[in-house]
């Protein structure tokens, strides 16, 4: 909930904030600046919240002092890294925008194949510098998206069931605490801190720098992209379902319901239509990738063949055209799922017939591999044994189709519970309306856990405009 600021209290927020400039690098930046507008948009362009103030910070001190600053003057706070958050929580009304999407250095050790990301990057950023080394850090299916959020959510990603979750390659974080201290979380300092980052959010400070783990991938990957009619999807996502039970660790795949966008670089004939694609990445030998894939290449007369040996950032790339930054409306929502029965399949197969604009998309994905086998109590992040998750990412650019693309999320997320376990995949929240029900399904087991570390941490909850942990009263 906003706080609602009287002109007089407005005028002295000015005052003060014009001072703050005198006391950061980066910018102070106040509604009646010039780039206020732009600057306070986010990915989501059913997002229109006006901050108080932004500040624009270029480093970690920047960071510290403007947390001391809204603490002080009793600001909400909003964190934005790449702004990619379906939820739109990088903004606030009211409040302080703490910007971080000038802080996007990164910086590759390949000999200890590793790599340092500041708190602003985005994923392309890091791909492309790891990329010169061969090397490669698991995350996302949109290169756009933030390093930041999409890690601290969890990071389910191309490379999932070789190298898990991004949180399973992060080894450690410099983080801006609630108190405005700058500490450093790993394994060997501050572990309770680390444990409940992999996975629990912005819940626990403002996290300027990352280290990850990379991974020896080279530059060519196998991706497997058939699309066929959707009139025959309940048969082809039951062959995808008994191919992906026995997939090795370097095959990683999502079944997607989706309309071929009229676009040219798509062929003419297939423009417009409605198709279920079976799409993977094969991190290995191409070739063996080629191979490994005919089956599912090769199971009836496909629409559209996208697969061959690509470099990885193209696949990295692939769909970003189709997620422009603010120029569509996005509401995102996801159920795992504790198996995928013929019962559910039928379930999937009607939502994704009844899907309410082209721009939306219908996902199932299958976690194996390298995500199932780290216990659900070793991070934050909990549903580690669920096979897999069906995600619900409703988009739409006329308003008029706001409603029923909000309502097919909404239902179709109510449709699946008979087949799940009540969780669901924080990084796609909706708007976040269940409020503390989601995010108690969501971390189950673990929730107790992060409470008693959100409490040490941030005893005031003055970081809870995300996924919120209340701190113990």
């Amino acid at each position: 909930m906003s706080v609602t600021i009287s002109p007089n209290q407005a005028s002295i927020l000015t005052e003060a904030a014009q001072a703050l400039q005198q006391h950061i690098r980066g910018q102070v930046i106040l509604p009646a600046d010039q780039d206020y507008e732009e600057i306070r948009r986010v990915w989501n362009g059913v997002i229109n919240r006006r901050p108080a103030v932004i500040v624009q910070c270029l480093g970690a001190s920047d960071v510290i002092v403007s947390v001391n600053f809204a603490r002080e003057h009793g600001l909400d706070i909003s964190v934005r890294g790449g702004g990619h958050n379906v939820a739109g929580y990088a903004v606030n009304d009211n409040g302080m925008m703490i910007d971080l999407s000038l802080m996007r250095g990164v910086r590759v050790n390949p000999q200890a194949r590793s790599v340092q990301v500041q708190g602003g990057a985005i994923w392309s950023d890091v791909d492309r510098e790891t990329q010169l080394f061969g090397l490669a850090v698991p995350n996302g299916h949109i290169s756009t998206t933030g390093v930041a959020g999409l890690t601290l959510g969890g990071g389910y990603g191309h490379l999932r069931s070789k190298y898990g979750l991004t949180v399973d390659n992060l080894l450690s974080v410099d983080i801006v605490t609630a108190d405005g201290r700058l500490l450093t979380a790993s394994e060997q300092e501050n572990s309770d801190l680390f444990w409940a980052v992999r996975g629990g959010g912005g819940n626990f400070g403002i996290v300027t720098s990352f280290e990850f783990r990379c991974h020896t991938i080279g530059t060519t990957i196998y991706r497997c992209a058939p699309f066929y009619p959707v009139e025959q999807a309940g048969d082809f996502i039951r062959h995808w379902r008994d191919f992906m039970a026995s997939a090795p660790d370097e095959y990683t795949s999502n079944a997607i319901f989706w309309t071929i966008p009229d676009l040219p670089v798509f062929p003419e004939a297939a423009r417009g239509r409605d198709v279920i694609g079976l799409l993977g990445v094969y991190c290995g030998d191409p070739e063996v990738g080629e191979k490994y894939t005919r089956p599912m290449r090769e199971l009836g007369e496909a629409i559209l063949d996208l697969s061959g040996a690509v470099p990885y950032l193209t696949a990295q790339t692939g769909w970003d055209p189709f997620f422009p930054h603010g120029n569509l409306n996005y509401y995102w929502k996801s159920s795992h799922l504790s198996d995928l029965t013929d019962e559910a399949i039928d379930v999937i197969v009607g939502m994704g017939a009844q899907k309410p604009t082209p721009n939306t998309l219908l996902l199932l994905w299958h976690f194996g591999g390298a995500v199932r086998r780290v216990e659900p109590t070793a991070t934050a992040f909990w549903s580690r044994k669920v096979p897999f998750m069906l995600s619900f990412d409703a988009t739409w650019s006329d308003p008029t189709d706001a409603e029923d693309c909000i309502r097919w999320s909404r239902e179709g997320v109510q449709s699946m519970q008979r087949f799940s376990d009540g969780g669901s995949y924080l990084n796609f929240p909706g708007m976040g309306e269940e409020g503390d029900a989601l995010v108690r399904a969501a971390y189950g087991g673990n929730y107790e856990r992060l409470v008693a570390i959100k409490t040490k941490y941030d005893p005031t909850n003055l970081f809870h405009l995300n996924q919120n942990i209340k701190p113990a009263l």
